[in-house]
């Protein structure tokens, strides 16, 4: 791994369908935006020869980043895979949007991958959001590599990137975060800056040149031997400290020479088993150049190093009524188990599901079970059917490319799936089972939309459930209360990017407007009422007469209702049309029209009319009693509290607690979650926090992640209260 000279012809033009999982290497590509991944998988598809030059494909289109929304924001939004072959294998890029909006579409690409290259700018260095998936990742034993990028920036400094790399991602052994290569530097130009033309491979000890736009193999001279022996030394020991032979570090420092096929082959065990994690250098390739820098290497790395999806544990399988199914891993000839990772829609094709296979071989015109389970607070409902795959294909830009299987271990992407949605399991429709679904994060900033017009809103239904097929991490919220249609996102830009899919690709105009919190209101003090409602116009009258009494009870308590009537002044048959016009009139509000909840409502007397009273006409008289009790009460206007859990690492922890508390929060404790982490516990008033994901984003630079659970009403302060009841009585 690492010195080999030869490249592979390529693979342009035609699909990829691997025949065995030993040939299959799932890769996905980490790093924050801006890091420079899709411009290293477009390098690494030219290098593989997928490509005719970077970033493009025999019909002109780039290999990453096709989507329009994508063109348009300049930025990753979604997952998407790249095939490339390189020695006779597979390799399955994964590149995933570094914008942590859409972390959703990170996790399915951590999901469907056996490793991870964690893209880092050598101009940018580390963010917290790059850490916490690295713990992630570290969490479920993934291999991993990291591939510095942007060398040619100004004042980029390669071994202060690894030694910046080795703290932030070495945890207690550093040495596990060392280097395989070092660049290369040509001439000083006349900024002073030396560009790297090249890499030295500490291993080989051997210079890899690519200042042609072609990798040439030279032996160094021997004063640049001296200037990587530190270097090498400390790889070798890495290495040798991972190694399955425990005698073989004390006899490399008795002086013991080892050979290079043992620590290649060391090196290879210890990457594929998550234990070491080796550090690369890379660049695009140069206008018409063939290969970009440390390209070559990247992908020996990927093949030699990398695990097959042999080695990849396999998620927990279930029979759909729960029952735990032993598979073994990657088993070409057992049981179908396949996973949608991403769902995207095509204008032509119609639905497009991208699979993960992890057990027997995914075949074109065959009937599969869809199984969709564990998602039903998104809006997505659960569901059990047999469907008929369409074809089967390798995605490669806008292209899809025919392709006649899929087996364990591999990627394809399934046509006409018309109820497959994102983390649905297929299975064989006389062995339907189902895989646990993966972590996703809660959708926490709230999105209220209404249809633009009449013609928009006979679409938006349709519109909106595919765009939650499509991401998990998106909710859909019909708000009973409020009758606000509500998308709840990820943050800004995961927003943006909903309403541009619904206005481009599905052709349905919208309007955001204000989220409205959902309110109650409750009696203060106790009080009584009387409703009258007697009329008189010809042929039967309406009678019905009821006094009440209404008294405050403790939170959660609802509407309770007490029949204290005696002597038959409301005739038995009629207590409960009292009751019912009570709840109605509670379900509508008696001050600023928010339900009326936590009291009981006593029915103390009345009268009625041996013709004229009925069901309808001692509704109406219920109605109007709580009505008059309320004008003589004081009403408390209810707000929704929160109970927030913040998890942030320790610089940020005073500035979280204090914007906590201008929000109205009151702080319920915290405690030590790790090593450099806090969690914060407190209470907030949804009104406050309606805009969180976005602030506390900005406030943690990224770093901190909260929850949120509903936690009771309470009374919101006089001065906010007699504001919203102003809005409402001018019909805001």
């Amino acid at each position: 791994m690492g010195d080999k000279a030869q490249t592979h012809p390529g693979a342009a033009g035609r699909a990829l369908a691997a025949d065995h999982p030993a040939s299959v290497r799932n890769v996905v590509l980490v790093g924050h935006s801006g890091s420079g991944k899709t411009t290293l998988v477009e390098a690494l598809a030219l290098t593989a020869g997928a490509v005719n030059r970077a970033g493009r494909v025999e019909d002109g289109g780039t290999v990453s980043d096709y989507d329009d929304i994508e063109h348009r924001q300049q930025r990753s939004v979604q997952l998407s895979l790249v095939p490339v072959e390189w020695d006779g294998i597979k390799v399955n890029l994964l590149d995933t949007p570094g914008y942590a909006d859409f972390v959703g579409e990170l996790r399915a690409g951590l999901r469907a991958a056996d490793a991870a290259l964690f893209v880092v700018s050598a101009s940018d260095g580390v963010d917290g959001s790059t850490r916490m998936v690295w713990e992630e990742c570290a969490a479920v034993g993934m291999p991993r590599a990291i591939v510095i990028t942007h060398l040619e920036a100004a004042r980029a400094d390669f071994e202060e990137m690894t030694r910046i790399c080795a703290e932030a991602f070495g945890g207690d052994d550093p040495d596990a975060v060392l280097p395989l290569y070092l660049p290369l530097r040509g001439p000083e130009g006349p900024d002073g800056h030396a560009p790297v033309t090249g890499l030295t491979g500490l291993l080989s000890q051997k210079l890899f040149d690519y200042s042609t736009g072609e990798r040439k193999e030279s032996e160094p001279g021997e004063d640049q031997l001296p200037d990587i022996e530190e270097a090498r030394s400390r790889l070798i020991e890495g290495i040798i400290a991972e190694s399955e032979d425990e005698t073989l570090m004390d006899r490399y420092l008795g002086g013991e020479q080892v050979d290079m096929k043992t620590l290649v082959e060391d090196l290879e065990r210890a990457v594929a088993r998550g234990s070491f994690f080796p550090v690369l250098a890379a660049a695009p390739a140069a206008e018409g150049a063939r290969q970009g820098l440390g390209t070559v290497e990247l992908l020996e790395l990927i093949t030699g190093g990398f695990p097959t999806p042999f080695e990849h544990p396999l998620p927990k399988v279930t029979t759909i009524d729960g029952r735990t199914r032993e598979l073994k891993p990657c088993d070409t000839d057992g049981p179908l188990v396949a996973e949608v990772v991403k769902t995207s829609s095509d204008p032509y094709v119609g639905r497009i599901s991208l699979v993960r296979v992890f057990s027997g071989t995914l075949r074109p015109d065959r009937t599969v079970h869809v199984s969709g389970h564990g998602l039903a607070d998104r809006g997505h409902e659960e569901h059990d059917v047999d469907e008929k795959i369409g074809a089967l294909s390798m995605p490669f830009g806008r292209q899809q490319r025919p392709v006649t299987h899929a087996v364990a271990g591999d990627l394809a992407c399934v046509a006409k799936l018309g109820r497959a949605e994102t983390g649905d399991t297929l299975s064989a429709k006389d062995d339907p089972l189902l895989m646990e679904p993966w972590q996703m994060p809660d959708p926490l900033l709230p999105l209220a939309i209404q249809a633009h017009s009449k013609a928009d809103e006979d679409k938006l239904s349709q519109g909106l459930s595919r765009l939650v097929a499509e991401d998990p991490t998106m909710r859909l919220e019909q708000n009973q209360d409020t009758h606000q249609v509500v998308l709840w996102c990820l943050g800004e830009a995961h927003a943006d990017v909903a309403l541009e899919r619904l206005r481009h690709r599905y052709g349905v105009q919208v309007d955001v407007v204000p989220h409205r919190v959902s309110l109650r209101e409750t009696f203060a003090n106790k009080a009584a009422g009387r409703g009258r409602h007697v009329k008189q116009s010809g042929g039967h009258g309406q009678y019905a007469i009821c006094e009440i009494e209404v008294e405050p009870l403790p939170g959660g308590s609802g509407i309770e209702f007490v029949d204290k009537v005696v002597g038959g002044a409301v005739p038995r048959q009629f207590i409960p049309s009292v009751e019912k016009g009570v709840r109605a009139q509670a379900a509508k509000g008696v001050a600023a029209g928010y339900p009326l909840i936590d009291v009981r409502v006593t029915l103390v007397d009345g009268k009625a009319h041996s013709v004229d009273s009925s069901d309808a006409a001692f509704q109406t008289a219920g109605a109007l009693a709580l009505r008059e009790a309320a004008s003589e009460a004081k009403i408390h206007l209810l707000e929704p509290v929160a109970e927030v859990t913040v998890l942030v690492g320790d610089e940020y922890v005073g500035a979280v607690m204090s914007d906590l508390s201008s929000r109205r929060g009151r702080l319920l404790g915290t405690e030590q979650v790790g090593s450099g982490r806090t969690l914060i516990r407190a209470e907030v008033p949804e009104f406050e926090i309606g805009r969180y994901a976005v602030d506390l984003r900005s406030l943690s630079h990224g770093t901190a992640r909260f929850d949120r659970a509903y936690a009771r009403h309470e009374p919101m302060p006089p001065q906010i209260a007699e504001r919203i009841r102003e809005q409402a009585g001018d019909g805001g």
